[in-house]
């Protein structure tokens, strides 16, 4: 049998040339010369309700649901799962701390030494899937079960992967109606020590509605990568709605996390408050101000807005959501409400479900909730500092 670390560094070089839509061949062909008898490539659905297989020459499409098959256990508890006659392993396909989806590898045999092999390749082939995604038309349309609208496009170009996570924290989000969202957005990433977070919500359902979100995280992200600070920032998206997108009204929950000592610090435009979760509960109105007016009248141009802060305990959680989280109404008119929001994600995070994972479970409900017809969009983003986690340093 050929080398395997020499197969898995030959993979990476031949993939430099291969399209996207040839990457799940080319892995089986790695994977068969490793001395597994099939590999499959499956991406999870924007929705992650269902893994897709990528498409290779010996064998046809395929879909797996998340909530029910061994493929879908590995996705929700990120962990390497066996077939229990021994031939198949499903290994989770993890760039950082982002779910792709997972890989299915067989042979006659899976022992545990080529168990870690599979899970070295899944891990290598997340790495090539992200690289190869942002240009390759066949990986993105491969977790799209349908059309997206215009201004959904035009918002998930200018979104980061939905988890995000160092030594010291994580951050998760979810979005929804997946492809039909206007007016959402959400934007987290770390730096000079601090994770920072976003969400905006501009008003209306339409192309000029994703195009002032997106505008206003450009604003955000230009203002803070040159330096500025929370303060700033507001200013900046207020600029851009007043003098581009006159009719439009934002709010806006824009916040540090020093991942340091835990200082959080905040600004709300209108927005719900972001609610602390401590120990299995909520902590009532602990992260509630007055909050300042909306984006979009240029008045904080003018007047600076409060900035708020508090500090943190090892092991707490940050929610962050959309009013077309709480405001949800069911067939027979009943709010989703902020109990039923906040319980959902404890329930599922005391069962150890990772964050990314309790909120996949929120959008479950939510959607199922709607009857699967959300009338606004939903954001979600949870955040946790665990500084004691992996131990010091970043």
């Amino acid at each position: 049998m050929e080398s395997r670390e020499k197969l898995l560094a030959e993979l990476v070089v031949r993939s430099r040339s291969v399209p996207g839509a040839g990457l799940a061949g080319l892995v089986d062909e790695v994977g068969r010369r490793m001395g597994l008898t099939e590999v499959r490539m499956y991406v999870t659905d924007l929705q992650q309700a269902r893994l897709l297989a990528l498409p290779t020459s010996r064998a046809g499409e395929e879909a797996l649901d998340i909530d029910d098959s061994p493929a879908g256990l590995a996705y929700r508890l990120e962990r390497t799962q066996h077939t229990r006659d021994g031939g198949t392993v499903w290994v989770p396909m993890i760039d950082g701390v982002e779910r792709l989806g997972v890989l299915k590898a067989t042979a006659p045999v899976v022992d545990e030494e080529l168990a870690g092999w599979c899970e070295a390749l899944a891990g290598l082939v997340a790495l090539l899937l992200v690289s190869k995604s942002s240009h390759n038309d066949p990986l993105v349309e491969a977790e799209r079960r349908r059309a997206m609208t215009v201004q959904a496009e035009l918002v998930w170009a200018f979104l980061p992967p939905r988890t995000i996570g160092s030594a010291h924290a994580t951050s998760s989000a979810v979005l929804e109606p997946a492809y039909d969202i206007g007016g959402d957005a959400f934007d987290h990433s770390f730096g000079d020590g601090a994770l920072h977070l976003t969400l905006l919500d501009s008003m209306g359902h339409d192309l000029a509605s994703g195009g002032a979100s997106a505008a206003g995280l450009a604003a955000c992200r230009a203002t803070r990568r040159s330096g500025g600070g929370l303060a700033d920032i507001v200013p900046a998206i207020d600029r851009i709605l007043e003098e581009w997108f006159t009719d439009r009204l934002m709010t806006a929950v824009i916040a540090r996390l020093d991942t340091g000592d835990g200082t959080l610090t905040w600004i709300n435009c209108a927005h719900p408050p972001p609610l602390l979760i401590r120990g299995g509960r909520v902590l009532p109105r602990m992260l509630e101000r007055e909050p300042d007016l909306p984006l979009g009248w240029g008045f904080h141009t003018r007047v600076p807005p409060a900035v708020h802060t508090v500090r943190l305990r090892p092991g707490d959680r940050v929610l962050l959501y959309s009013d077309g989280v709480t405001e949800a109404r069911s067939t027979r008119g009943d709010l989703f409400g902020e109990v039923r929001l906040t319980d959902t994600v404890i329930r599922a995070i005391g069962a150890g479900d990772p964050a990314p994972e309790a909120l996949r479970r929120l959008v479950r409900d939510l959607l199922h909730h709607q009857d699967h017809r959300l009338r606004d969009d939903a954001t979600i983003v949870l955040a946790e500092w665990h500084p004691d986690r992996y131990g010091a340093g970043e």
